[in-house]
């Protein structure tokens, strides 16, 4: 939706709460894990690890990983369904994220060389690899095919190329969904091609069909996967096992309680953004059945997970952001700020040790939003305040938006960016400026209720 002048709310229409809004920001609070509020409370652990590693980084709470698989789990046992749960790999590159789906029983979902390799070296054995992407490299192929992977085909030409080779493989058809533009999978005719053709080669083994929706709704994923399920019958009349429905990732996270959510959507006005900043749409930060949850409701829907018994057919899920919710958070230290006043109203720009490239969502052109915690929480006087980062470049900002902290930033202190873990710590990251990639750092149970911290393997 357009906007109409410089009141407008982002992404809302003129007239709503938010046009007449202060210059403030309503306050958007994360939801915290115990760990991350033992974390805050202890008056020397981050100001260690940051006096360390001496620039910003990256908390990783790997053992929040394996509840979160574990909940993926317990849905699929409660609801008397064979499944498997894949890590996204790429929502973050940590190996401690690979070790904890070893130790929770979870897959990995790779799409390169690289994160093959990485998996491989933290103990999840070929066999629970799944290898995505697009018309996939020969050596990425081959490497696969090695281990026993199972290999999601995009293409019949890619279908092709695999057979080829002759070493036996593994292979889900990925779909295309109807009426979708995706560049991804292949549509009803094409995949009635490729079961007919995979039938010719002794090489290849069907193991049944996957798809991708974007959105979060998970209704169409439901009826999709009922659509596939007609199609592993046609498959196995073939020959092919056809056994496994991959639903894909997708999974929302609950990162904000609705309460303040709701607040924020019908208020926001371009006031509460530097230099009248405007967004066209955000994340929804606040999500009414997030990851375990809304794969249950995909299960529920028309008895799906009862056809899925009586078909002896296993569902796969490949989730990312959701087995990462309040596994970590990107911490930055504050080197300066100036007082700037807008609308008549006074407010801080804070610099701070890094840059946005570390909180990714002005990847997709939008803001990260839930608010950055001051350290050391001290009482003072309420700041409105906008982050920007140490570079020459005048849009690099954390956060546009007046976030509400409760006191004056001072250079020393630390801002804690929480729930990073998801995708904003590493799908941007760039050594710009020559200024180091933040380290992933992490946290440990130790005894006495306290917490060790070590680099992440992939920083060593």
């Amino acid at each position: 939706m357009g906007l109409t002048g410089a009141d407008a709310p982002a992404g809302a229409e003129p007239g709503s709460p938010g046009r007449n809004a202060g210059t403030v920001a309503v306050p958007v609070p994360a939801r915290r894990d115990r760990w991350e509020q033992q974390v805050l409370a202890d008056p020397q652990l981050l100001g260690d690890i940051a006096f360390a590693v001496g620039g910003p980084f990256h908390l990783m709470y790997p053992a929040r990983v394996v509840d979160n698989i574990r909940a993926f789990q317990r849905v699929f046992t409660e609801s008397r369904v064979s499944g498997t749960v894949y890590y996204g790999k790429k929502a973050n590159k940590a190996a401690c994220v690979a070790r904890a789906c070893a130790t929770a029983g979870a897959g990995i979902d790779i799409a390169s060389t690289g994160e093959l390799t990485a998996a491989l070296g933290q103990g999840i054995r070929g066999s629970e690899l799944m290898v995505t992407g697009p018309e996939k490299s020969d050596e990425l192929h081959w490497l696969a095919a090695r281990h026993d992977c199972l290999i999601a085909v995009d293409s019949i030409g890619e279908l092709k190329r695999l057979a080829a080779s002759d070493i036996p493989m593994r292979v889900l058809l990925r779909a295309l969904p109807a009426a979708s533009a995706s560049r991804f999978g292949m549509s009803a005719e094409e995949l009635d091609h490729a079961v007919s053709e995979a039938a010719e080669y002794p090489s290849i083994s069907v193991q049944g069909f996957s798809f991708h929706l974007s959105g979060y709704d998970p209704i169409p994923r439901a009826d999709m996967a009922g659509q596939l399920l007609d199609r592993c019958r046609a498959a196995r009349s073939l020959g092919h096992p056809a056994t496994i429905i991959s639903l894909g990732g997708g999974f929302g996270v609950d990162y904000v309680p609705a309460t303040e959510w709701s607040a924020f959507q019908q208020q926001v006005t371009r006031r509460w953004f530097h230099s009248g900043k405007a967004f066209e749409s955000y994340y929804p930060y606040s999500f009414p059945e997030p990851g375990p949850a809304m794969l249950a409701t995909i299960l529920e829907r028309d008895d799906l997970a009862g056809r899925l018994r009586r078909t002896d057919t296993t569902v796969a899920v490949e989730p990312g952001r959701a087995l990462l919710d309040r596994a970590g958070s990107t911490v930055f230290r504050v080197q300066g700020g100036k007082t700037r006043h807008e609308h008549g109203q006074p407010y801080r720009i804070l610099t701070v040790d890094g840059s946005s490239l570390s909180l990714s969502e002005q990847w997709f052109d939008s803001e990260y939003l839930p608010d950055p915690v001051l350290w050391p929480e001290e009482p003072g006087t309420p700041t409105a305040t906008v982050v920007g980062a140490a570079t020459c470049l005048e849009s690099d900002m954390l956060s546009w938006r007046r976030i509400p902290l409760p006191r004056a930033a001072v250079p020393g202190d630390l801002l804690i960016y929480p729930n990073t873990a998801g995708y904003q710590m590493d799908s941007n990251e760039s050594p710009f400026h020559e200024l180091p990639l933040p380290p992933k750092v992490v946290l440990s149970e130790a005894p006495g209720g306290r917490y060790r911290w070590a680099l992440d393997q992939s920083c060593q």
